[in-house]
Order: C-alpha cells, then sequence, then structure tokens
C-alpha cells in the first residue's frame, strides 16, 4: 500500500479547517513528535491569525508548507558557524579567537559530567576554580599569583571596585578609552565605586601630573593601553616603569589595563610589536589585567595577574562569584595556556597565531582555488579576480598595523552606481544566506573574500552550487 499524503489534497477552500483537522494531518502529527505539540499548535495560529488578516482562498498545502517552516525555524540554532572572509582576523562580531582542537576537546570532556571544578583531588575537599589555570598564567607572565573573570572588562571591574573603592583612581587624560559597544573606562570605574582623577591632556601626559595629583584619597595608579586607537605627532605619557617608581615612592598599587594582553614576542613571529604580560609585570606594574580571546587565542576571559597580596584582595572580593568563569571556559583556558609551553610549536597550534602569521603566498592560492567557483556560483553579471588587500588583526590589538594578504573580488559588470551597490548587497545577502554563511566586507564598488581566515577551502567550495547562488 502506498503511505497516505502527509498533506489534504484540498486546494478550494474557502475557509480553514478546525485546528483539530489540521493537527490531524500526518505532517502535523510528525511535526508534533518531532518538536512538541505546543509549538506546532502555536505555528497553526499564528498561520490562521495570518489568513484572518489576509482572507482569501485556503490552500492546505501552502499552508501545512509555511507551518513546518515557522516551526523548523524556531527551532534552528541562531548561533552559527561562519566563515570569516572580513579581513579581521580577530572580530569581536564573528567570536573573535577560533579556540585549538585541545580547548574542544577539553571543554567536552568537562561538559558531558562532573568534574572537579571546585575539588581538590589530592586533599579530598573543595578547591579553588582559579587552581586549574593559576600556576600555569604565573608560570608564563612571572607573576606572583592570578585570577580568572569572564572578559577583560569584568576583570579591570573587580581590580577597581576591589583596591580603590570610595577613593580615587588617577588615570591619563589620553588614556579614558572606548571599547566595543559603547563601554567607556570612566563608566566601568564609577560602576566600580570608584572617583576618576583625570591628569594631563588628551595628547601629553607628564610624570609630574600624576605626583601633583596624589593625595590621601588617591587609591590607585592607573595606565590603559590603548589599544583601539593611537595618538601621533606632539605626543607625551608615563611609561609603566615611570608610573610604578611614582606608585612605590607614595606606597600606591599601579594597575595596567593591557586589552589584548600578548604573551608571546609577536616580532619574532613577525608581526608588530605588542608589549606583554611579563615585560609589563617586569616594569613594575602591580596589577595587569587583559583578554583571554584576542592575541592569546583562547575562550572569552579577562585575566588578573600579579601581587600575591593584591590578587588575594580581589579574590575575597563577593564581587569575583559573580564574574567568574565555568567549567568549560577555564578547561579551554587551561588547554590553551598549556600549549605556550612550547614556544616553538604554540604559534602553529594556536589558530589565532596560526592565521595572522599565514604568509601570503599561501592564502593567494587559496583565493585563487575559489575564484572561478565563485565566478559560477554568483552568475553571468558578475567579474572576479583575485587582488592583494590588507588583513587587520581586530578586537582593537594594533588598529594601525595591516598584514599582507589576498581576496577574491567579486564586481557587478553593469549598472550605475546606485543600481550596483544594490547588486553587491544583495550578493552579500546570498552569501550569507547559505548553509555555513560567509561573511565578506563591501569596499569600493567590490565585495571582497579576505581568504586569510580560510585555511581549509573544501566545506567552503561544497557548498558552492550555481543554483544557490545565482538568479
Amino acid at each position: 500500500m502506498n503511505a497516505p499524503d502527509p498533506i489534504p489534497s484540498a486546494t478550494d477552500r474557502t475557509r480553514p479547517p478546525s485546528v483539530d483537522q489540521i493537527l490531524a494531518w500526518p505532517l502535523m502529527a510528525r511535526l508534533c513528535s518531532l518538536h512538541g505539540r505546543p509549538l506546532v499548535l502555536d505555528a497553526i495560529r499564528v498561520g490562521l491569525d495570518h489568513w484572518r488578516r489576509e482572507p482569501g482562498p485556503f490552500d492546505d498545502t501552502d499552508f501545512a508548507t509555511a507551518v513546518e517552516q515557522a516551526v523548523l525555524k524556531a527551532v534552528a540554532s541562531s548561533l552559527r558557524p561562519v566563515f570569516n572572509l572580513t579581513g579581521t582576523v580577530l572580530h569581536t562580531n564573528l567570536g573573535r579567537a577560533p579556540l585549538p582542537q585541545e580547548a574542544i576537546d577539553a571543554m567536552v570532556a568537562v561538559a558531558s559530567g562532573a568534574s572537579n571544578l571546585e575539588f581538590d583531588l589530592d586533599k579530598g575537599k573543595r578547591g579553588d576554580r582559579d587552581d586549574h589555570v593559576e600556576a600555569r598564567v604565573c608560570r608564563l607572565t612571572g607573576a606572583e599569583a592570578a585570577t580568572v573573570v569572564n572578559n577583560n572588562a569584568a576583570a579591570v571591574l573587580l581590580v577597581l571596585n576591589s583596591l580603590a573603592r570610595r577613593k580615587e583612581v588617577i588615570v591619563s587624560r589620553g588614556e579614558l578609552i572606548e571599547i566595543g559597544g559603547a563601554f567607556r573606562l570612566p563608566d566601568i570605574m564609577a560602576r566600580a565605586g570608584c572617583k576618576l582623577h583625570e591628569v594631563g591632556t588628551t595628547n601629553r601626559t607628564h610624570p609630574r601630573d600624576f605626583d601633583e595629583a596624589i593625595s590621601s584619597r588617591t587609591a590607585l595608579l592607573m595606565k590603559a593601553y590603548t589599544s583601539n586607537y593611537r595618538i601621533e605627532g606632539f605626543t607625551a605619557e608615563v611609561g609603566e616603569a615611570d608610573l610604578a617608581a611614582i606608585a612605590r615612592a607614595n606606597n600606591l598599587p599601579l594597575a595596567v589595563d593591557l586589552g589584548s594582553g600578548s604573551l608571546l614576542d609577536m616580532t619574532a613571529l613577525g608581526l608588530p610589536a605588542e608589549p606583554t604580560v611579563r615585560e609589563t609585570l617586569d616594569k613594575g606594574a602591580d596589577v595587569v589585567t587583559f583578554s583571554g580571546d584576542k592575541l592569546l587565542g583562547g575562550p572569552q576571559a579577562g585575566m588578573i595577574a600579579g601581587r600575591r597580596d593584591l590578587i588575594q584582595r580581589i579574590k575575597k572580593n563577593p564581587l569575583k562569584r559573580a564574574l567568574r568563569c565555568d567549567k568549560q571556559t577555564l578547561a579551554a583556558l587551561e588547554a590553551v595556556l598549556g600549549l605556550y609551553s612550547n614556544p616553538d610549536t604554540v604559534a602553529q597550534r594556536v589558530p589565532a597565531l596560526r592565521l595572522l602569521t599565514r604568509p601570503e603566498p599561501a592564502i593567494r592560492a587559496t583565493a585563487e582555488a575559489i575564484s572561478g567557483l565563485l565566478k559560477a556560483w554568483a552568475g553571468d553579471g558578475w567579474q572576479t579576480s583575485v587582488m592583494p588587500v590588507k588583513s587587520q588583526i581586530g578586537s582593537g590589538s594594533l588598529p594601525l598595523d595591516l598584514l599582507p594578504s589576498a581576496a577574491v573580488r567579486l564586481a557587478p559588470l553593469v549598472g550605475n552606481k546606485r543600481e550596483r551597490n544594490r547588486q553587491l548587497k544583495a550578493l552579500s545577502a546570498r552569501l550569507r544566506q547559505l548553509p555555513m554563511p560567509v561573511i565578506g566586507r563591501i569596499s569600493e564598488e567590490s565585495l571582497l573574500l579576505d581568504c586569510r581566515c580560510l585555511e581549509n577551502e573544501a566545506p567552503f567550495i561544497a557548498q558552492l552550487k550555481p543554483e544557490t547562488g545565482a538568479l
């Protein structure tokens, strides 16, 4: 016997059947078994409400298809992997640093069951979750102690609230940064319960500015690394060593927010110089905060490293519990920090570093491999070529330093400027609608797909079918 039709064949109804009748359709029954009756019922009611607002002939097949699509959309994950072909390696909107397989495996291992997150296996009693990463951080940075929270903004907040609540923090006016999402250092300072004391000017700050500002109300000197912009020309700033000397002379701690917080000498990898955590501590900083998911190449986390007595004060703050990391983050971070134990292999084993140091000829070869396929996918109205471009490191790291790269350029063949712009937006939208969305950038009347982050082009090529792109 033939299987029953999933949807009745009635297509000439003037009014829809009842909800109970629709639920009895085989397709609806299957959807209920897979995704639950409440979700299917909601989709049916939404569909019927739409018909009532715009009544007309009721087609059973069209209605059932619409319900199915609504249900599948409701259960689909909104957080999806994408191809980052923007040319920005550590792209905040696209998740920043990709994790090494070792970190992914570590996350899966602890996520699937119980773990010794806060249990000391040697002593058989409660432990500290920071123990899983603290020793590694100290070994790599030279710090006496360390703790971890859920991002660097949280790290700065916790340091300020722990060491300077209800007192003044002195900062150079030229370092009152704003990071992504309009979060500003003065706002974080206010939320931490501190009073900001600005010194110097936007472009020039001198040691005497700090000396003259210190009073009995001062609790902390702070230096914020301006990672997402740079002031050039007639400038002056007070370095960590000079600030540390002023802080010691006045029995005050010096906190430095490094932002990206590299653990390696980037120049040894052929990249622009970036201050390391170890260098900053060696220059006299008492506490250093930095990110885990930027140049370090790990999961989102905020690291705090420095003097043991100050770290202990920070860890005793009740806010620490509110800002702490979960077991998956700590597992991933521990694995990534473990890769840094071998400086000869870390640049290849940590994906963020590998992508940043990827040679231009290899990137060009990838671009050439996909250029022709992209032309066939896009259709007859498009011209493709491979062109040299510059990649950005991203996430506020070294904003003026660019890396030589290569991109596939797709340009419309006809139309005025407005029409070409419309075509570029439409093509960009179609790329985002692929099974694994492709994110590029529109520049100078063309769509650029920077191939620096496309190490394995096979999955990319597999979804380039002409019918999925050309209109």
